[in-house]
This record gives structure tokens, sequence and C-alpha cells, in this order.
């Protein structure tokens, strides 16, 4: 009231502070004793709302979307032909930091942003020869499986938040199991853009050898969860300068020391000297030293950043450095050498009319393999034990048209070799796209089918429904679909026989399926043989496509080759290396010597067993989350329900 002291008395505990007044008179005590106390007001409830996520608030939603549409293009420069590899676990943080405590709908979203700017431009070569159209529609069905993923780690936030050391590895096998999904539906799936393709030149892409691809893209997903951990976290204080003065110290030196380790496996090689490792898997060393050592100098310094984020950085470090550890050449080729040629004929144009220059095709790789032959009659080069040719080499089916076979025969007979070659095949029981060993005593033998034909490229799915679609569109759609042959699928496994010897039965796109190449090795091939035509493509989807030729040269410890129309062609190692690598719409013609492979690796053995692990484990965690919200919300409705006193 005014006139009054601003001063009020100091209550302490639950006392309410006491007016002056008049005293009671004596027969008003009793009734003051006796009446019974009021109760009070009912409490009014609290909206019933899931609390609040532990360990701060949620990257503001601007933020978030900012990092979602920037994840994407920070992973495609991962991919070929950037090979920025180490950008990969920095894009998965990103996308998780972005999707993280956010409404499932809103992670749906997010997610969705962060696949249409990943595979937009990571499959733009679907647009150089057939438009857009395609090139639009598989990105936005590739990109809605990275929407689920953000739908999915929204809904497990709380559960992360809970147990926040798991966090990276619910991150990997949350990746693990949209790539599984991705690579089977729909109609088989398109495995395209799987981290693991990402890491050929990564120490990580030795996981190969012991888990496979699906090993390769969880720990690469799991470095990126640590990331994750320093982003969430909040430094206490800023670097002193004895802990800058230290790092760089402890970079300088590890610098110094992989450099002497580059110097000294070039100084091997030169001298015929074997070395553990190939030069080029040392290169990344620096880099890769240097973060793990700021991470374990975090640890050391609390004044440089928190333990806990320290630890993260460290993990990340150790995780990627982990793969140079492992003993990938215990099950590398041992047996026998044969040489083999790869023959670049190239086409006369790129495009979708190579089936029109279909014989200038054939002609390029007859006539690159005779004068194959002349050099090696000159002594210009070694006599291959087997040519291989590239898919579509001859668009001509030699077995019905005499003067196809004519052409290839005199090839084989020029080289006195078996000649592996790619063609197709039209008869009364259908299209089939397939490898034909062809002889030069007897020519055309072994015939392997192509098992998984490219949907809508190579066949039509629902073929009525998609014409009709196609038809409420663009009329000239319906042309296009009408002009797919429609190939039928093999059944037999890629293996092809080649004398003495076994090459795998790998066409074009079947490399990036697990299942496909584990088995040709299973049946007993010795090389891993992809044979490719990018005519229809570019220069980026060959480098993809040899990026995955190296990760199954690890995964299945065999030397390997691609062999593509226009290039890139190449061989691996069973490390992973690539060499003799050809250039993009070039002829060309290539000759190695290669071990051939007889032992089985960890990731051979076990097969798809380490990915339904994972698979199993992601649902598990799911249904954990599920169990985790609502125990939260009963908590939350038991604490907002009115109280009496």
């Amino acid at each position: 009231m005014i006139g009054e002291s601003p001063r009020r008395p100091r209550v302490r505990g639950d006392q309410a502070p006491r007016r002056p007044g008049p005293l009671p008179r004596s027969n008003e005590v009793a009734t003051a004793v006796d009446t019974p106390p009021q109760p009070s007001p009912p409490a009014r409830p609290r909206p019933r709302r899931l609390p609040a996520p532990s360990d701060g608030p949620r990257l503001p939603l601007p933020l978030a979307i900012v990092a979602a549409a920037l994840a994407g293009p920070v992973l495609l420069l991962a991919f070929p032909p950037y090979d920025l590899w180490w950008l990969a676990p920095i894009g998965v943080a990103m996308a998780g930091v972005a999707w993280h405590r956010r409404r499932i709908r809103a992670g749906l979203g997010l997610g969705m942003l962060t696949g249409l700017t990943f595979f937009f431009p990571l499959l733009s070569w679907t647009s150089t020869q057939v438009g857009e159209v395609p090139w639009i529609a598989l990105s936005i069905l590739e990109a809605l499986y990275l929407a689920l993923l953000g739908g999915a780690a929204a809904f497990t936030s709380r559960l992360a938040d809970r147990y926040r050391l798991w966090w990276p590895v619910l991150v990997g096998l949350l990746w693990v199991g949209q790539e599984a999904l991705r690579s089977r539906t729909p109609f088989g799936g398109f495995p395209w853009g799987r981290l693991a393709f990402s890491q050929a030149d990564s120490p990580l892409a030795q996981f190969a050898w012991l888990g496979g691809a699906p090993m390769v893209t969880f720990l690469t997903a799991v470095a990126g969860g640590c990331l994750m951990l320093l982003l969430w976290h909040r430094p206490r204080r800023g670097v002193s300068v004895r802990a800058t003065a230290i790092l760089a110290a402890v970079v300088v030196a590890v610098a110094v020391i992989v450099a002497g380790l580059l110097w000294a496996a070039e100084f091997a090689e030169s001298r015929g000297v074997a070395i553990p490792f190939p030069e080029w898997r040392l290169a990344p060393l620096p880099t890769l030293m240097a973060i793990l050592a700021a991470g374990g100098l975090a640890v050391a310094l609390r004044r440089a950043a928190s333990r806990r984020a320290g630890a993260a950085l460290a993990a990340a470090g150790v995780i990627v450095v982990a793969g140079l550890a492992l003993p990938v050449g215990m099950t590398a080729p041992a047996g026998d050498t044969i040489t083999v040629a790869v023959v670049q004929g190239s086409v006369p144009r790129l495009g979708l009319d190579f089936n029109a220059q279909r014989r200038a095709v054939l002609d390029r790789h007859v006539q690159a393999t005779v004068d194959l032959a002349a050099a090696v009659a000159d002594g210009r080069e070694k006599q291959p034990d087997i040519v291989v040719w590239p898919e579509n080499s001859s668009d001509i089916d030699p077995m019905a048209n005499e003067d196809a076979a004519a052409q290839i025969q005199r090839a084989a007979d020029a080289i006195g070799v078996p000649i592996v070659l790619g063609t197709l095949q039209r008869d009364a029981d259908g299209n089939r796209n397939i490898s034909v060993v062809w002889s030069p005593e007897t020519g055309p033998g072994f015939v392997y089918v192509k098992q998984h034909p490219v949907p809508f490229a190579e066949y039509i799915p629902m073929k009525p429904v998609v014409r009709t679609v196609a038809g409420w569109i663009d009329e000239r759609m319906v042309d296009g679909i009408d002009r797919v042959n429609g190939f039928e699928s093999g059944t037999e496994p890629g293996v092809i026989p080649v004398g003495d010897w076994t090459l795998s039965g790998i066409i074009c796109f079947e490399v990036a399926y697990d299942d496909l190449v584990r088995e040709s090795v299973t049946e007993g091939a010795q090389i891993l043989a992809v044979q490719t035509n990018n005519a229809t493509f570019d220069n980026a989807e060959a480098n993809q496509q040899m990026a995955m030729v190296r990760l199954r040269s690890i995964e299945h410890g065999r030397a390997g080759l691609m062999a593509s129309t226009v290039g890139v062609s190449g061989f691996t190692d069973a490390h992973g290396g690539v060499y003799d690598l050809t250039t993009f719409d070039t002829q060309a013609v290539i000759v190695t010597d290669l071990r051939l492979g007889e032992g089985t690796t960890p990731a051979t053995t076990l097969g798809p067993l380490p990915e339904l692990l994972a698979c199993a484990a992601a649902l598990a965690a799911v249904v954990a989350a599920g169990v985790v919200r609502r125990r939260d919300r009963v908590a939350s409705r038991d604490d907002s329900a009115p109280t009496t006193g």
C-alpha cells in the first residue's frame, strides 16, 4: 500500500508473514480451534508434455535446416570423383545433429532435405543421356530412405540422450539399416551411394575384409557419431597457449614421421622391396594422426575441452586408423600368376545411340585386340593368358550373326587365347545381357547371364501401370518405355570358367550388390572381373564404380579388374590399390600379371551375418526408444495430475 515501507519481513521455510491485528476474544478462541481446516483449492494441472530432453536444447530450426541441407553436399564430396573420404563422417555428424531431438515429422523432412541435396548431384550422371525425368525420379526415391533415417534418428533421440556414450553406435546401426533396406527395395534395390563406397582410399576400407561393406558403413557412421558427441558438448574453457603449442608440436612430429614413412616406402618400391602397405595407403595418415593427437591432448588438458569431448574426438581417430592394423595380407592371393589383358575399345560417340554404332564398337574392340597381338609378336607386350572385353562390346549377337562371329573369331585367332566378351542374346526365350567365353579353337563356349537387370533401364516393372502413368506425363516417355528390351534374369551363379582358371561373372551394376559378388567367390571365382558399359554415363559414374571394385577386392581377398567400353578400366589388388587406370572416353589396352586367389576372408565366410545383426540391433533400438518414450509420457502424466491437500 502507498505509504508503507517497502521492506518486508524475511520469511524462512514455508512460514507466512503475520500481520499485526486485534487479539481474539475468549469465546472466539474455542470456535477457531474447533473449526476444521478448509481444503485448499485444487492445483491447476500442468500441460501434459513429455519431459524436455536432457543436456540442453535442440539445434534451432533455421540452423537445423542449414545443417541438413549442407550435409548432402559434404557427403557427396566424399565420393569419386572428388575422393575426400574423410568428409563422410563429417556429413553424417552434420545430418545427425540436425535430426536430433526433433519431432518425427521434422526428422522426416530434414532427412528428405539431406537426401535430396545428396542424391541429386550424386546421380546426375543418369541424366547425361537419358533425360531429366529418370534422374529426378530416382533421386527422389533414394532420398526417401534418408527421410526414413532422419525420422528414425529423431524417434530414438531420447534413447540416445539417456545412454549418451552409446549414441555413436546407434547412429551406425541406423545407417546400416537404411542402406540394407535401400539395397533391396523396391524391385531389388539400388545400393548406389552407400557410405562404404566412399571409403576406398580410407583405412576404414580395410574393415571390408572383416565384415564387408556393411561394416565399413557402420564404422564410418560411428566415427560421425563420435563427432556428433563433440559437436553437442560445450567446452568449459578456451584452448590455452600451452595446449596449442603442445598440439602444434605433436602434429609436426607426426607429419615428419609419416613423411619419412612415405619416403621409405617410395625408396623400397624403387628397389623392388615389398612393403606391408602401398604408398597411397599411408597418404592420409598425417590428417588422421593429427585428429587422434588433438583428441588425446583434449583428454589430458582439461582446459582445452572437456574430457568427454576429447574422448569423442580421439575415438573417431582411433576408429579410422584401426583399419591399418587388420591382417588383410593373410588372405591376399597367393596362387599362380596369369597375364590378363583388358581391352577398352571405346565408341565413336557417347550416348544412347551407341547401339546404332554397334558394328563400329565391335570393330574397335576387334582391331584393338589385333593390334595387341601385333605388339606381342614384336616383343613390345607380354602374351596374355586371357583377354577381357567389356559389357556390350558386341551388341550384335554373334550367335545369331555370322559376320559378327567372324570378326570375333579373327580377334581370338590373332591373340591366340580365349576372349571373355559382353554381348546381347536375342532368341525365342527372350533377351539377355550375357558374357561369353570365345575360344580360338572352338568359338563360343560358356555363357553367363546377368542376374540383376536394372529396373527401368533393362526391363520395366509393372509395365502396364508405368506406361499409363508415363502417358499422363508425356507421350514421348511411352515410346522410350516401349524401346526397353526387357531383359530376362539369369539364374546361375556369377562364375566364368576360362580354361584352368575361373573369373567372376559380374556385369555392370551387379558389383554394387553384396550377395552377387560374394556368391561368385564362394562358387570358385579366383579373380574379380567386372564388365561394364559407361558410354551412356560420365566419368563420375565410372570412377564410383571403380571404387566399388576396389572395396570388393579387399572384401574377398581377390585381385580384380574392371573392363569398360569407354573407361575407366583398371586393375585392383587385395589391399584396395588400383593401377593401370585408363582415362574416360579413350581407347586403351592394359596388360598385367594377376595372382589367383584361393583363400577366404572373414567377410566372405560371414556373408550377410554382420548386416543382419546390425539391422536386428537397429530394430531393437527403435523398439527400446518407443519404450523409453512411453515411460516418459506416463511419468509426465503422473507429474501433471492435480494434487489435493
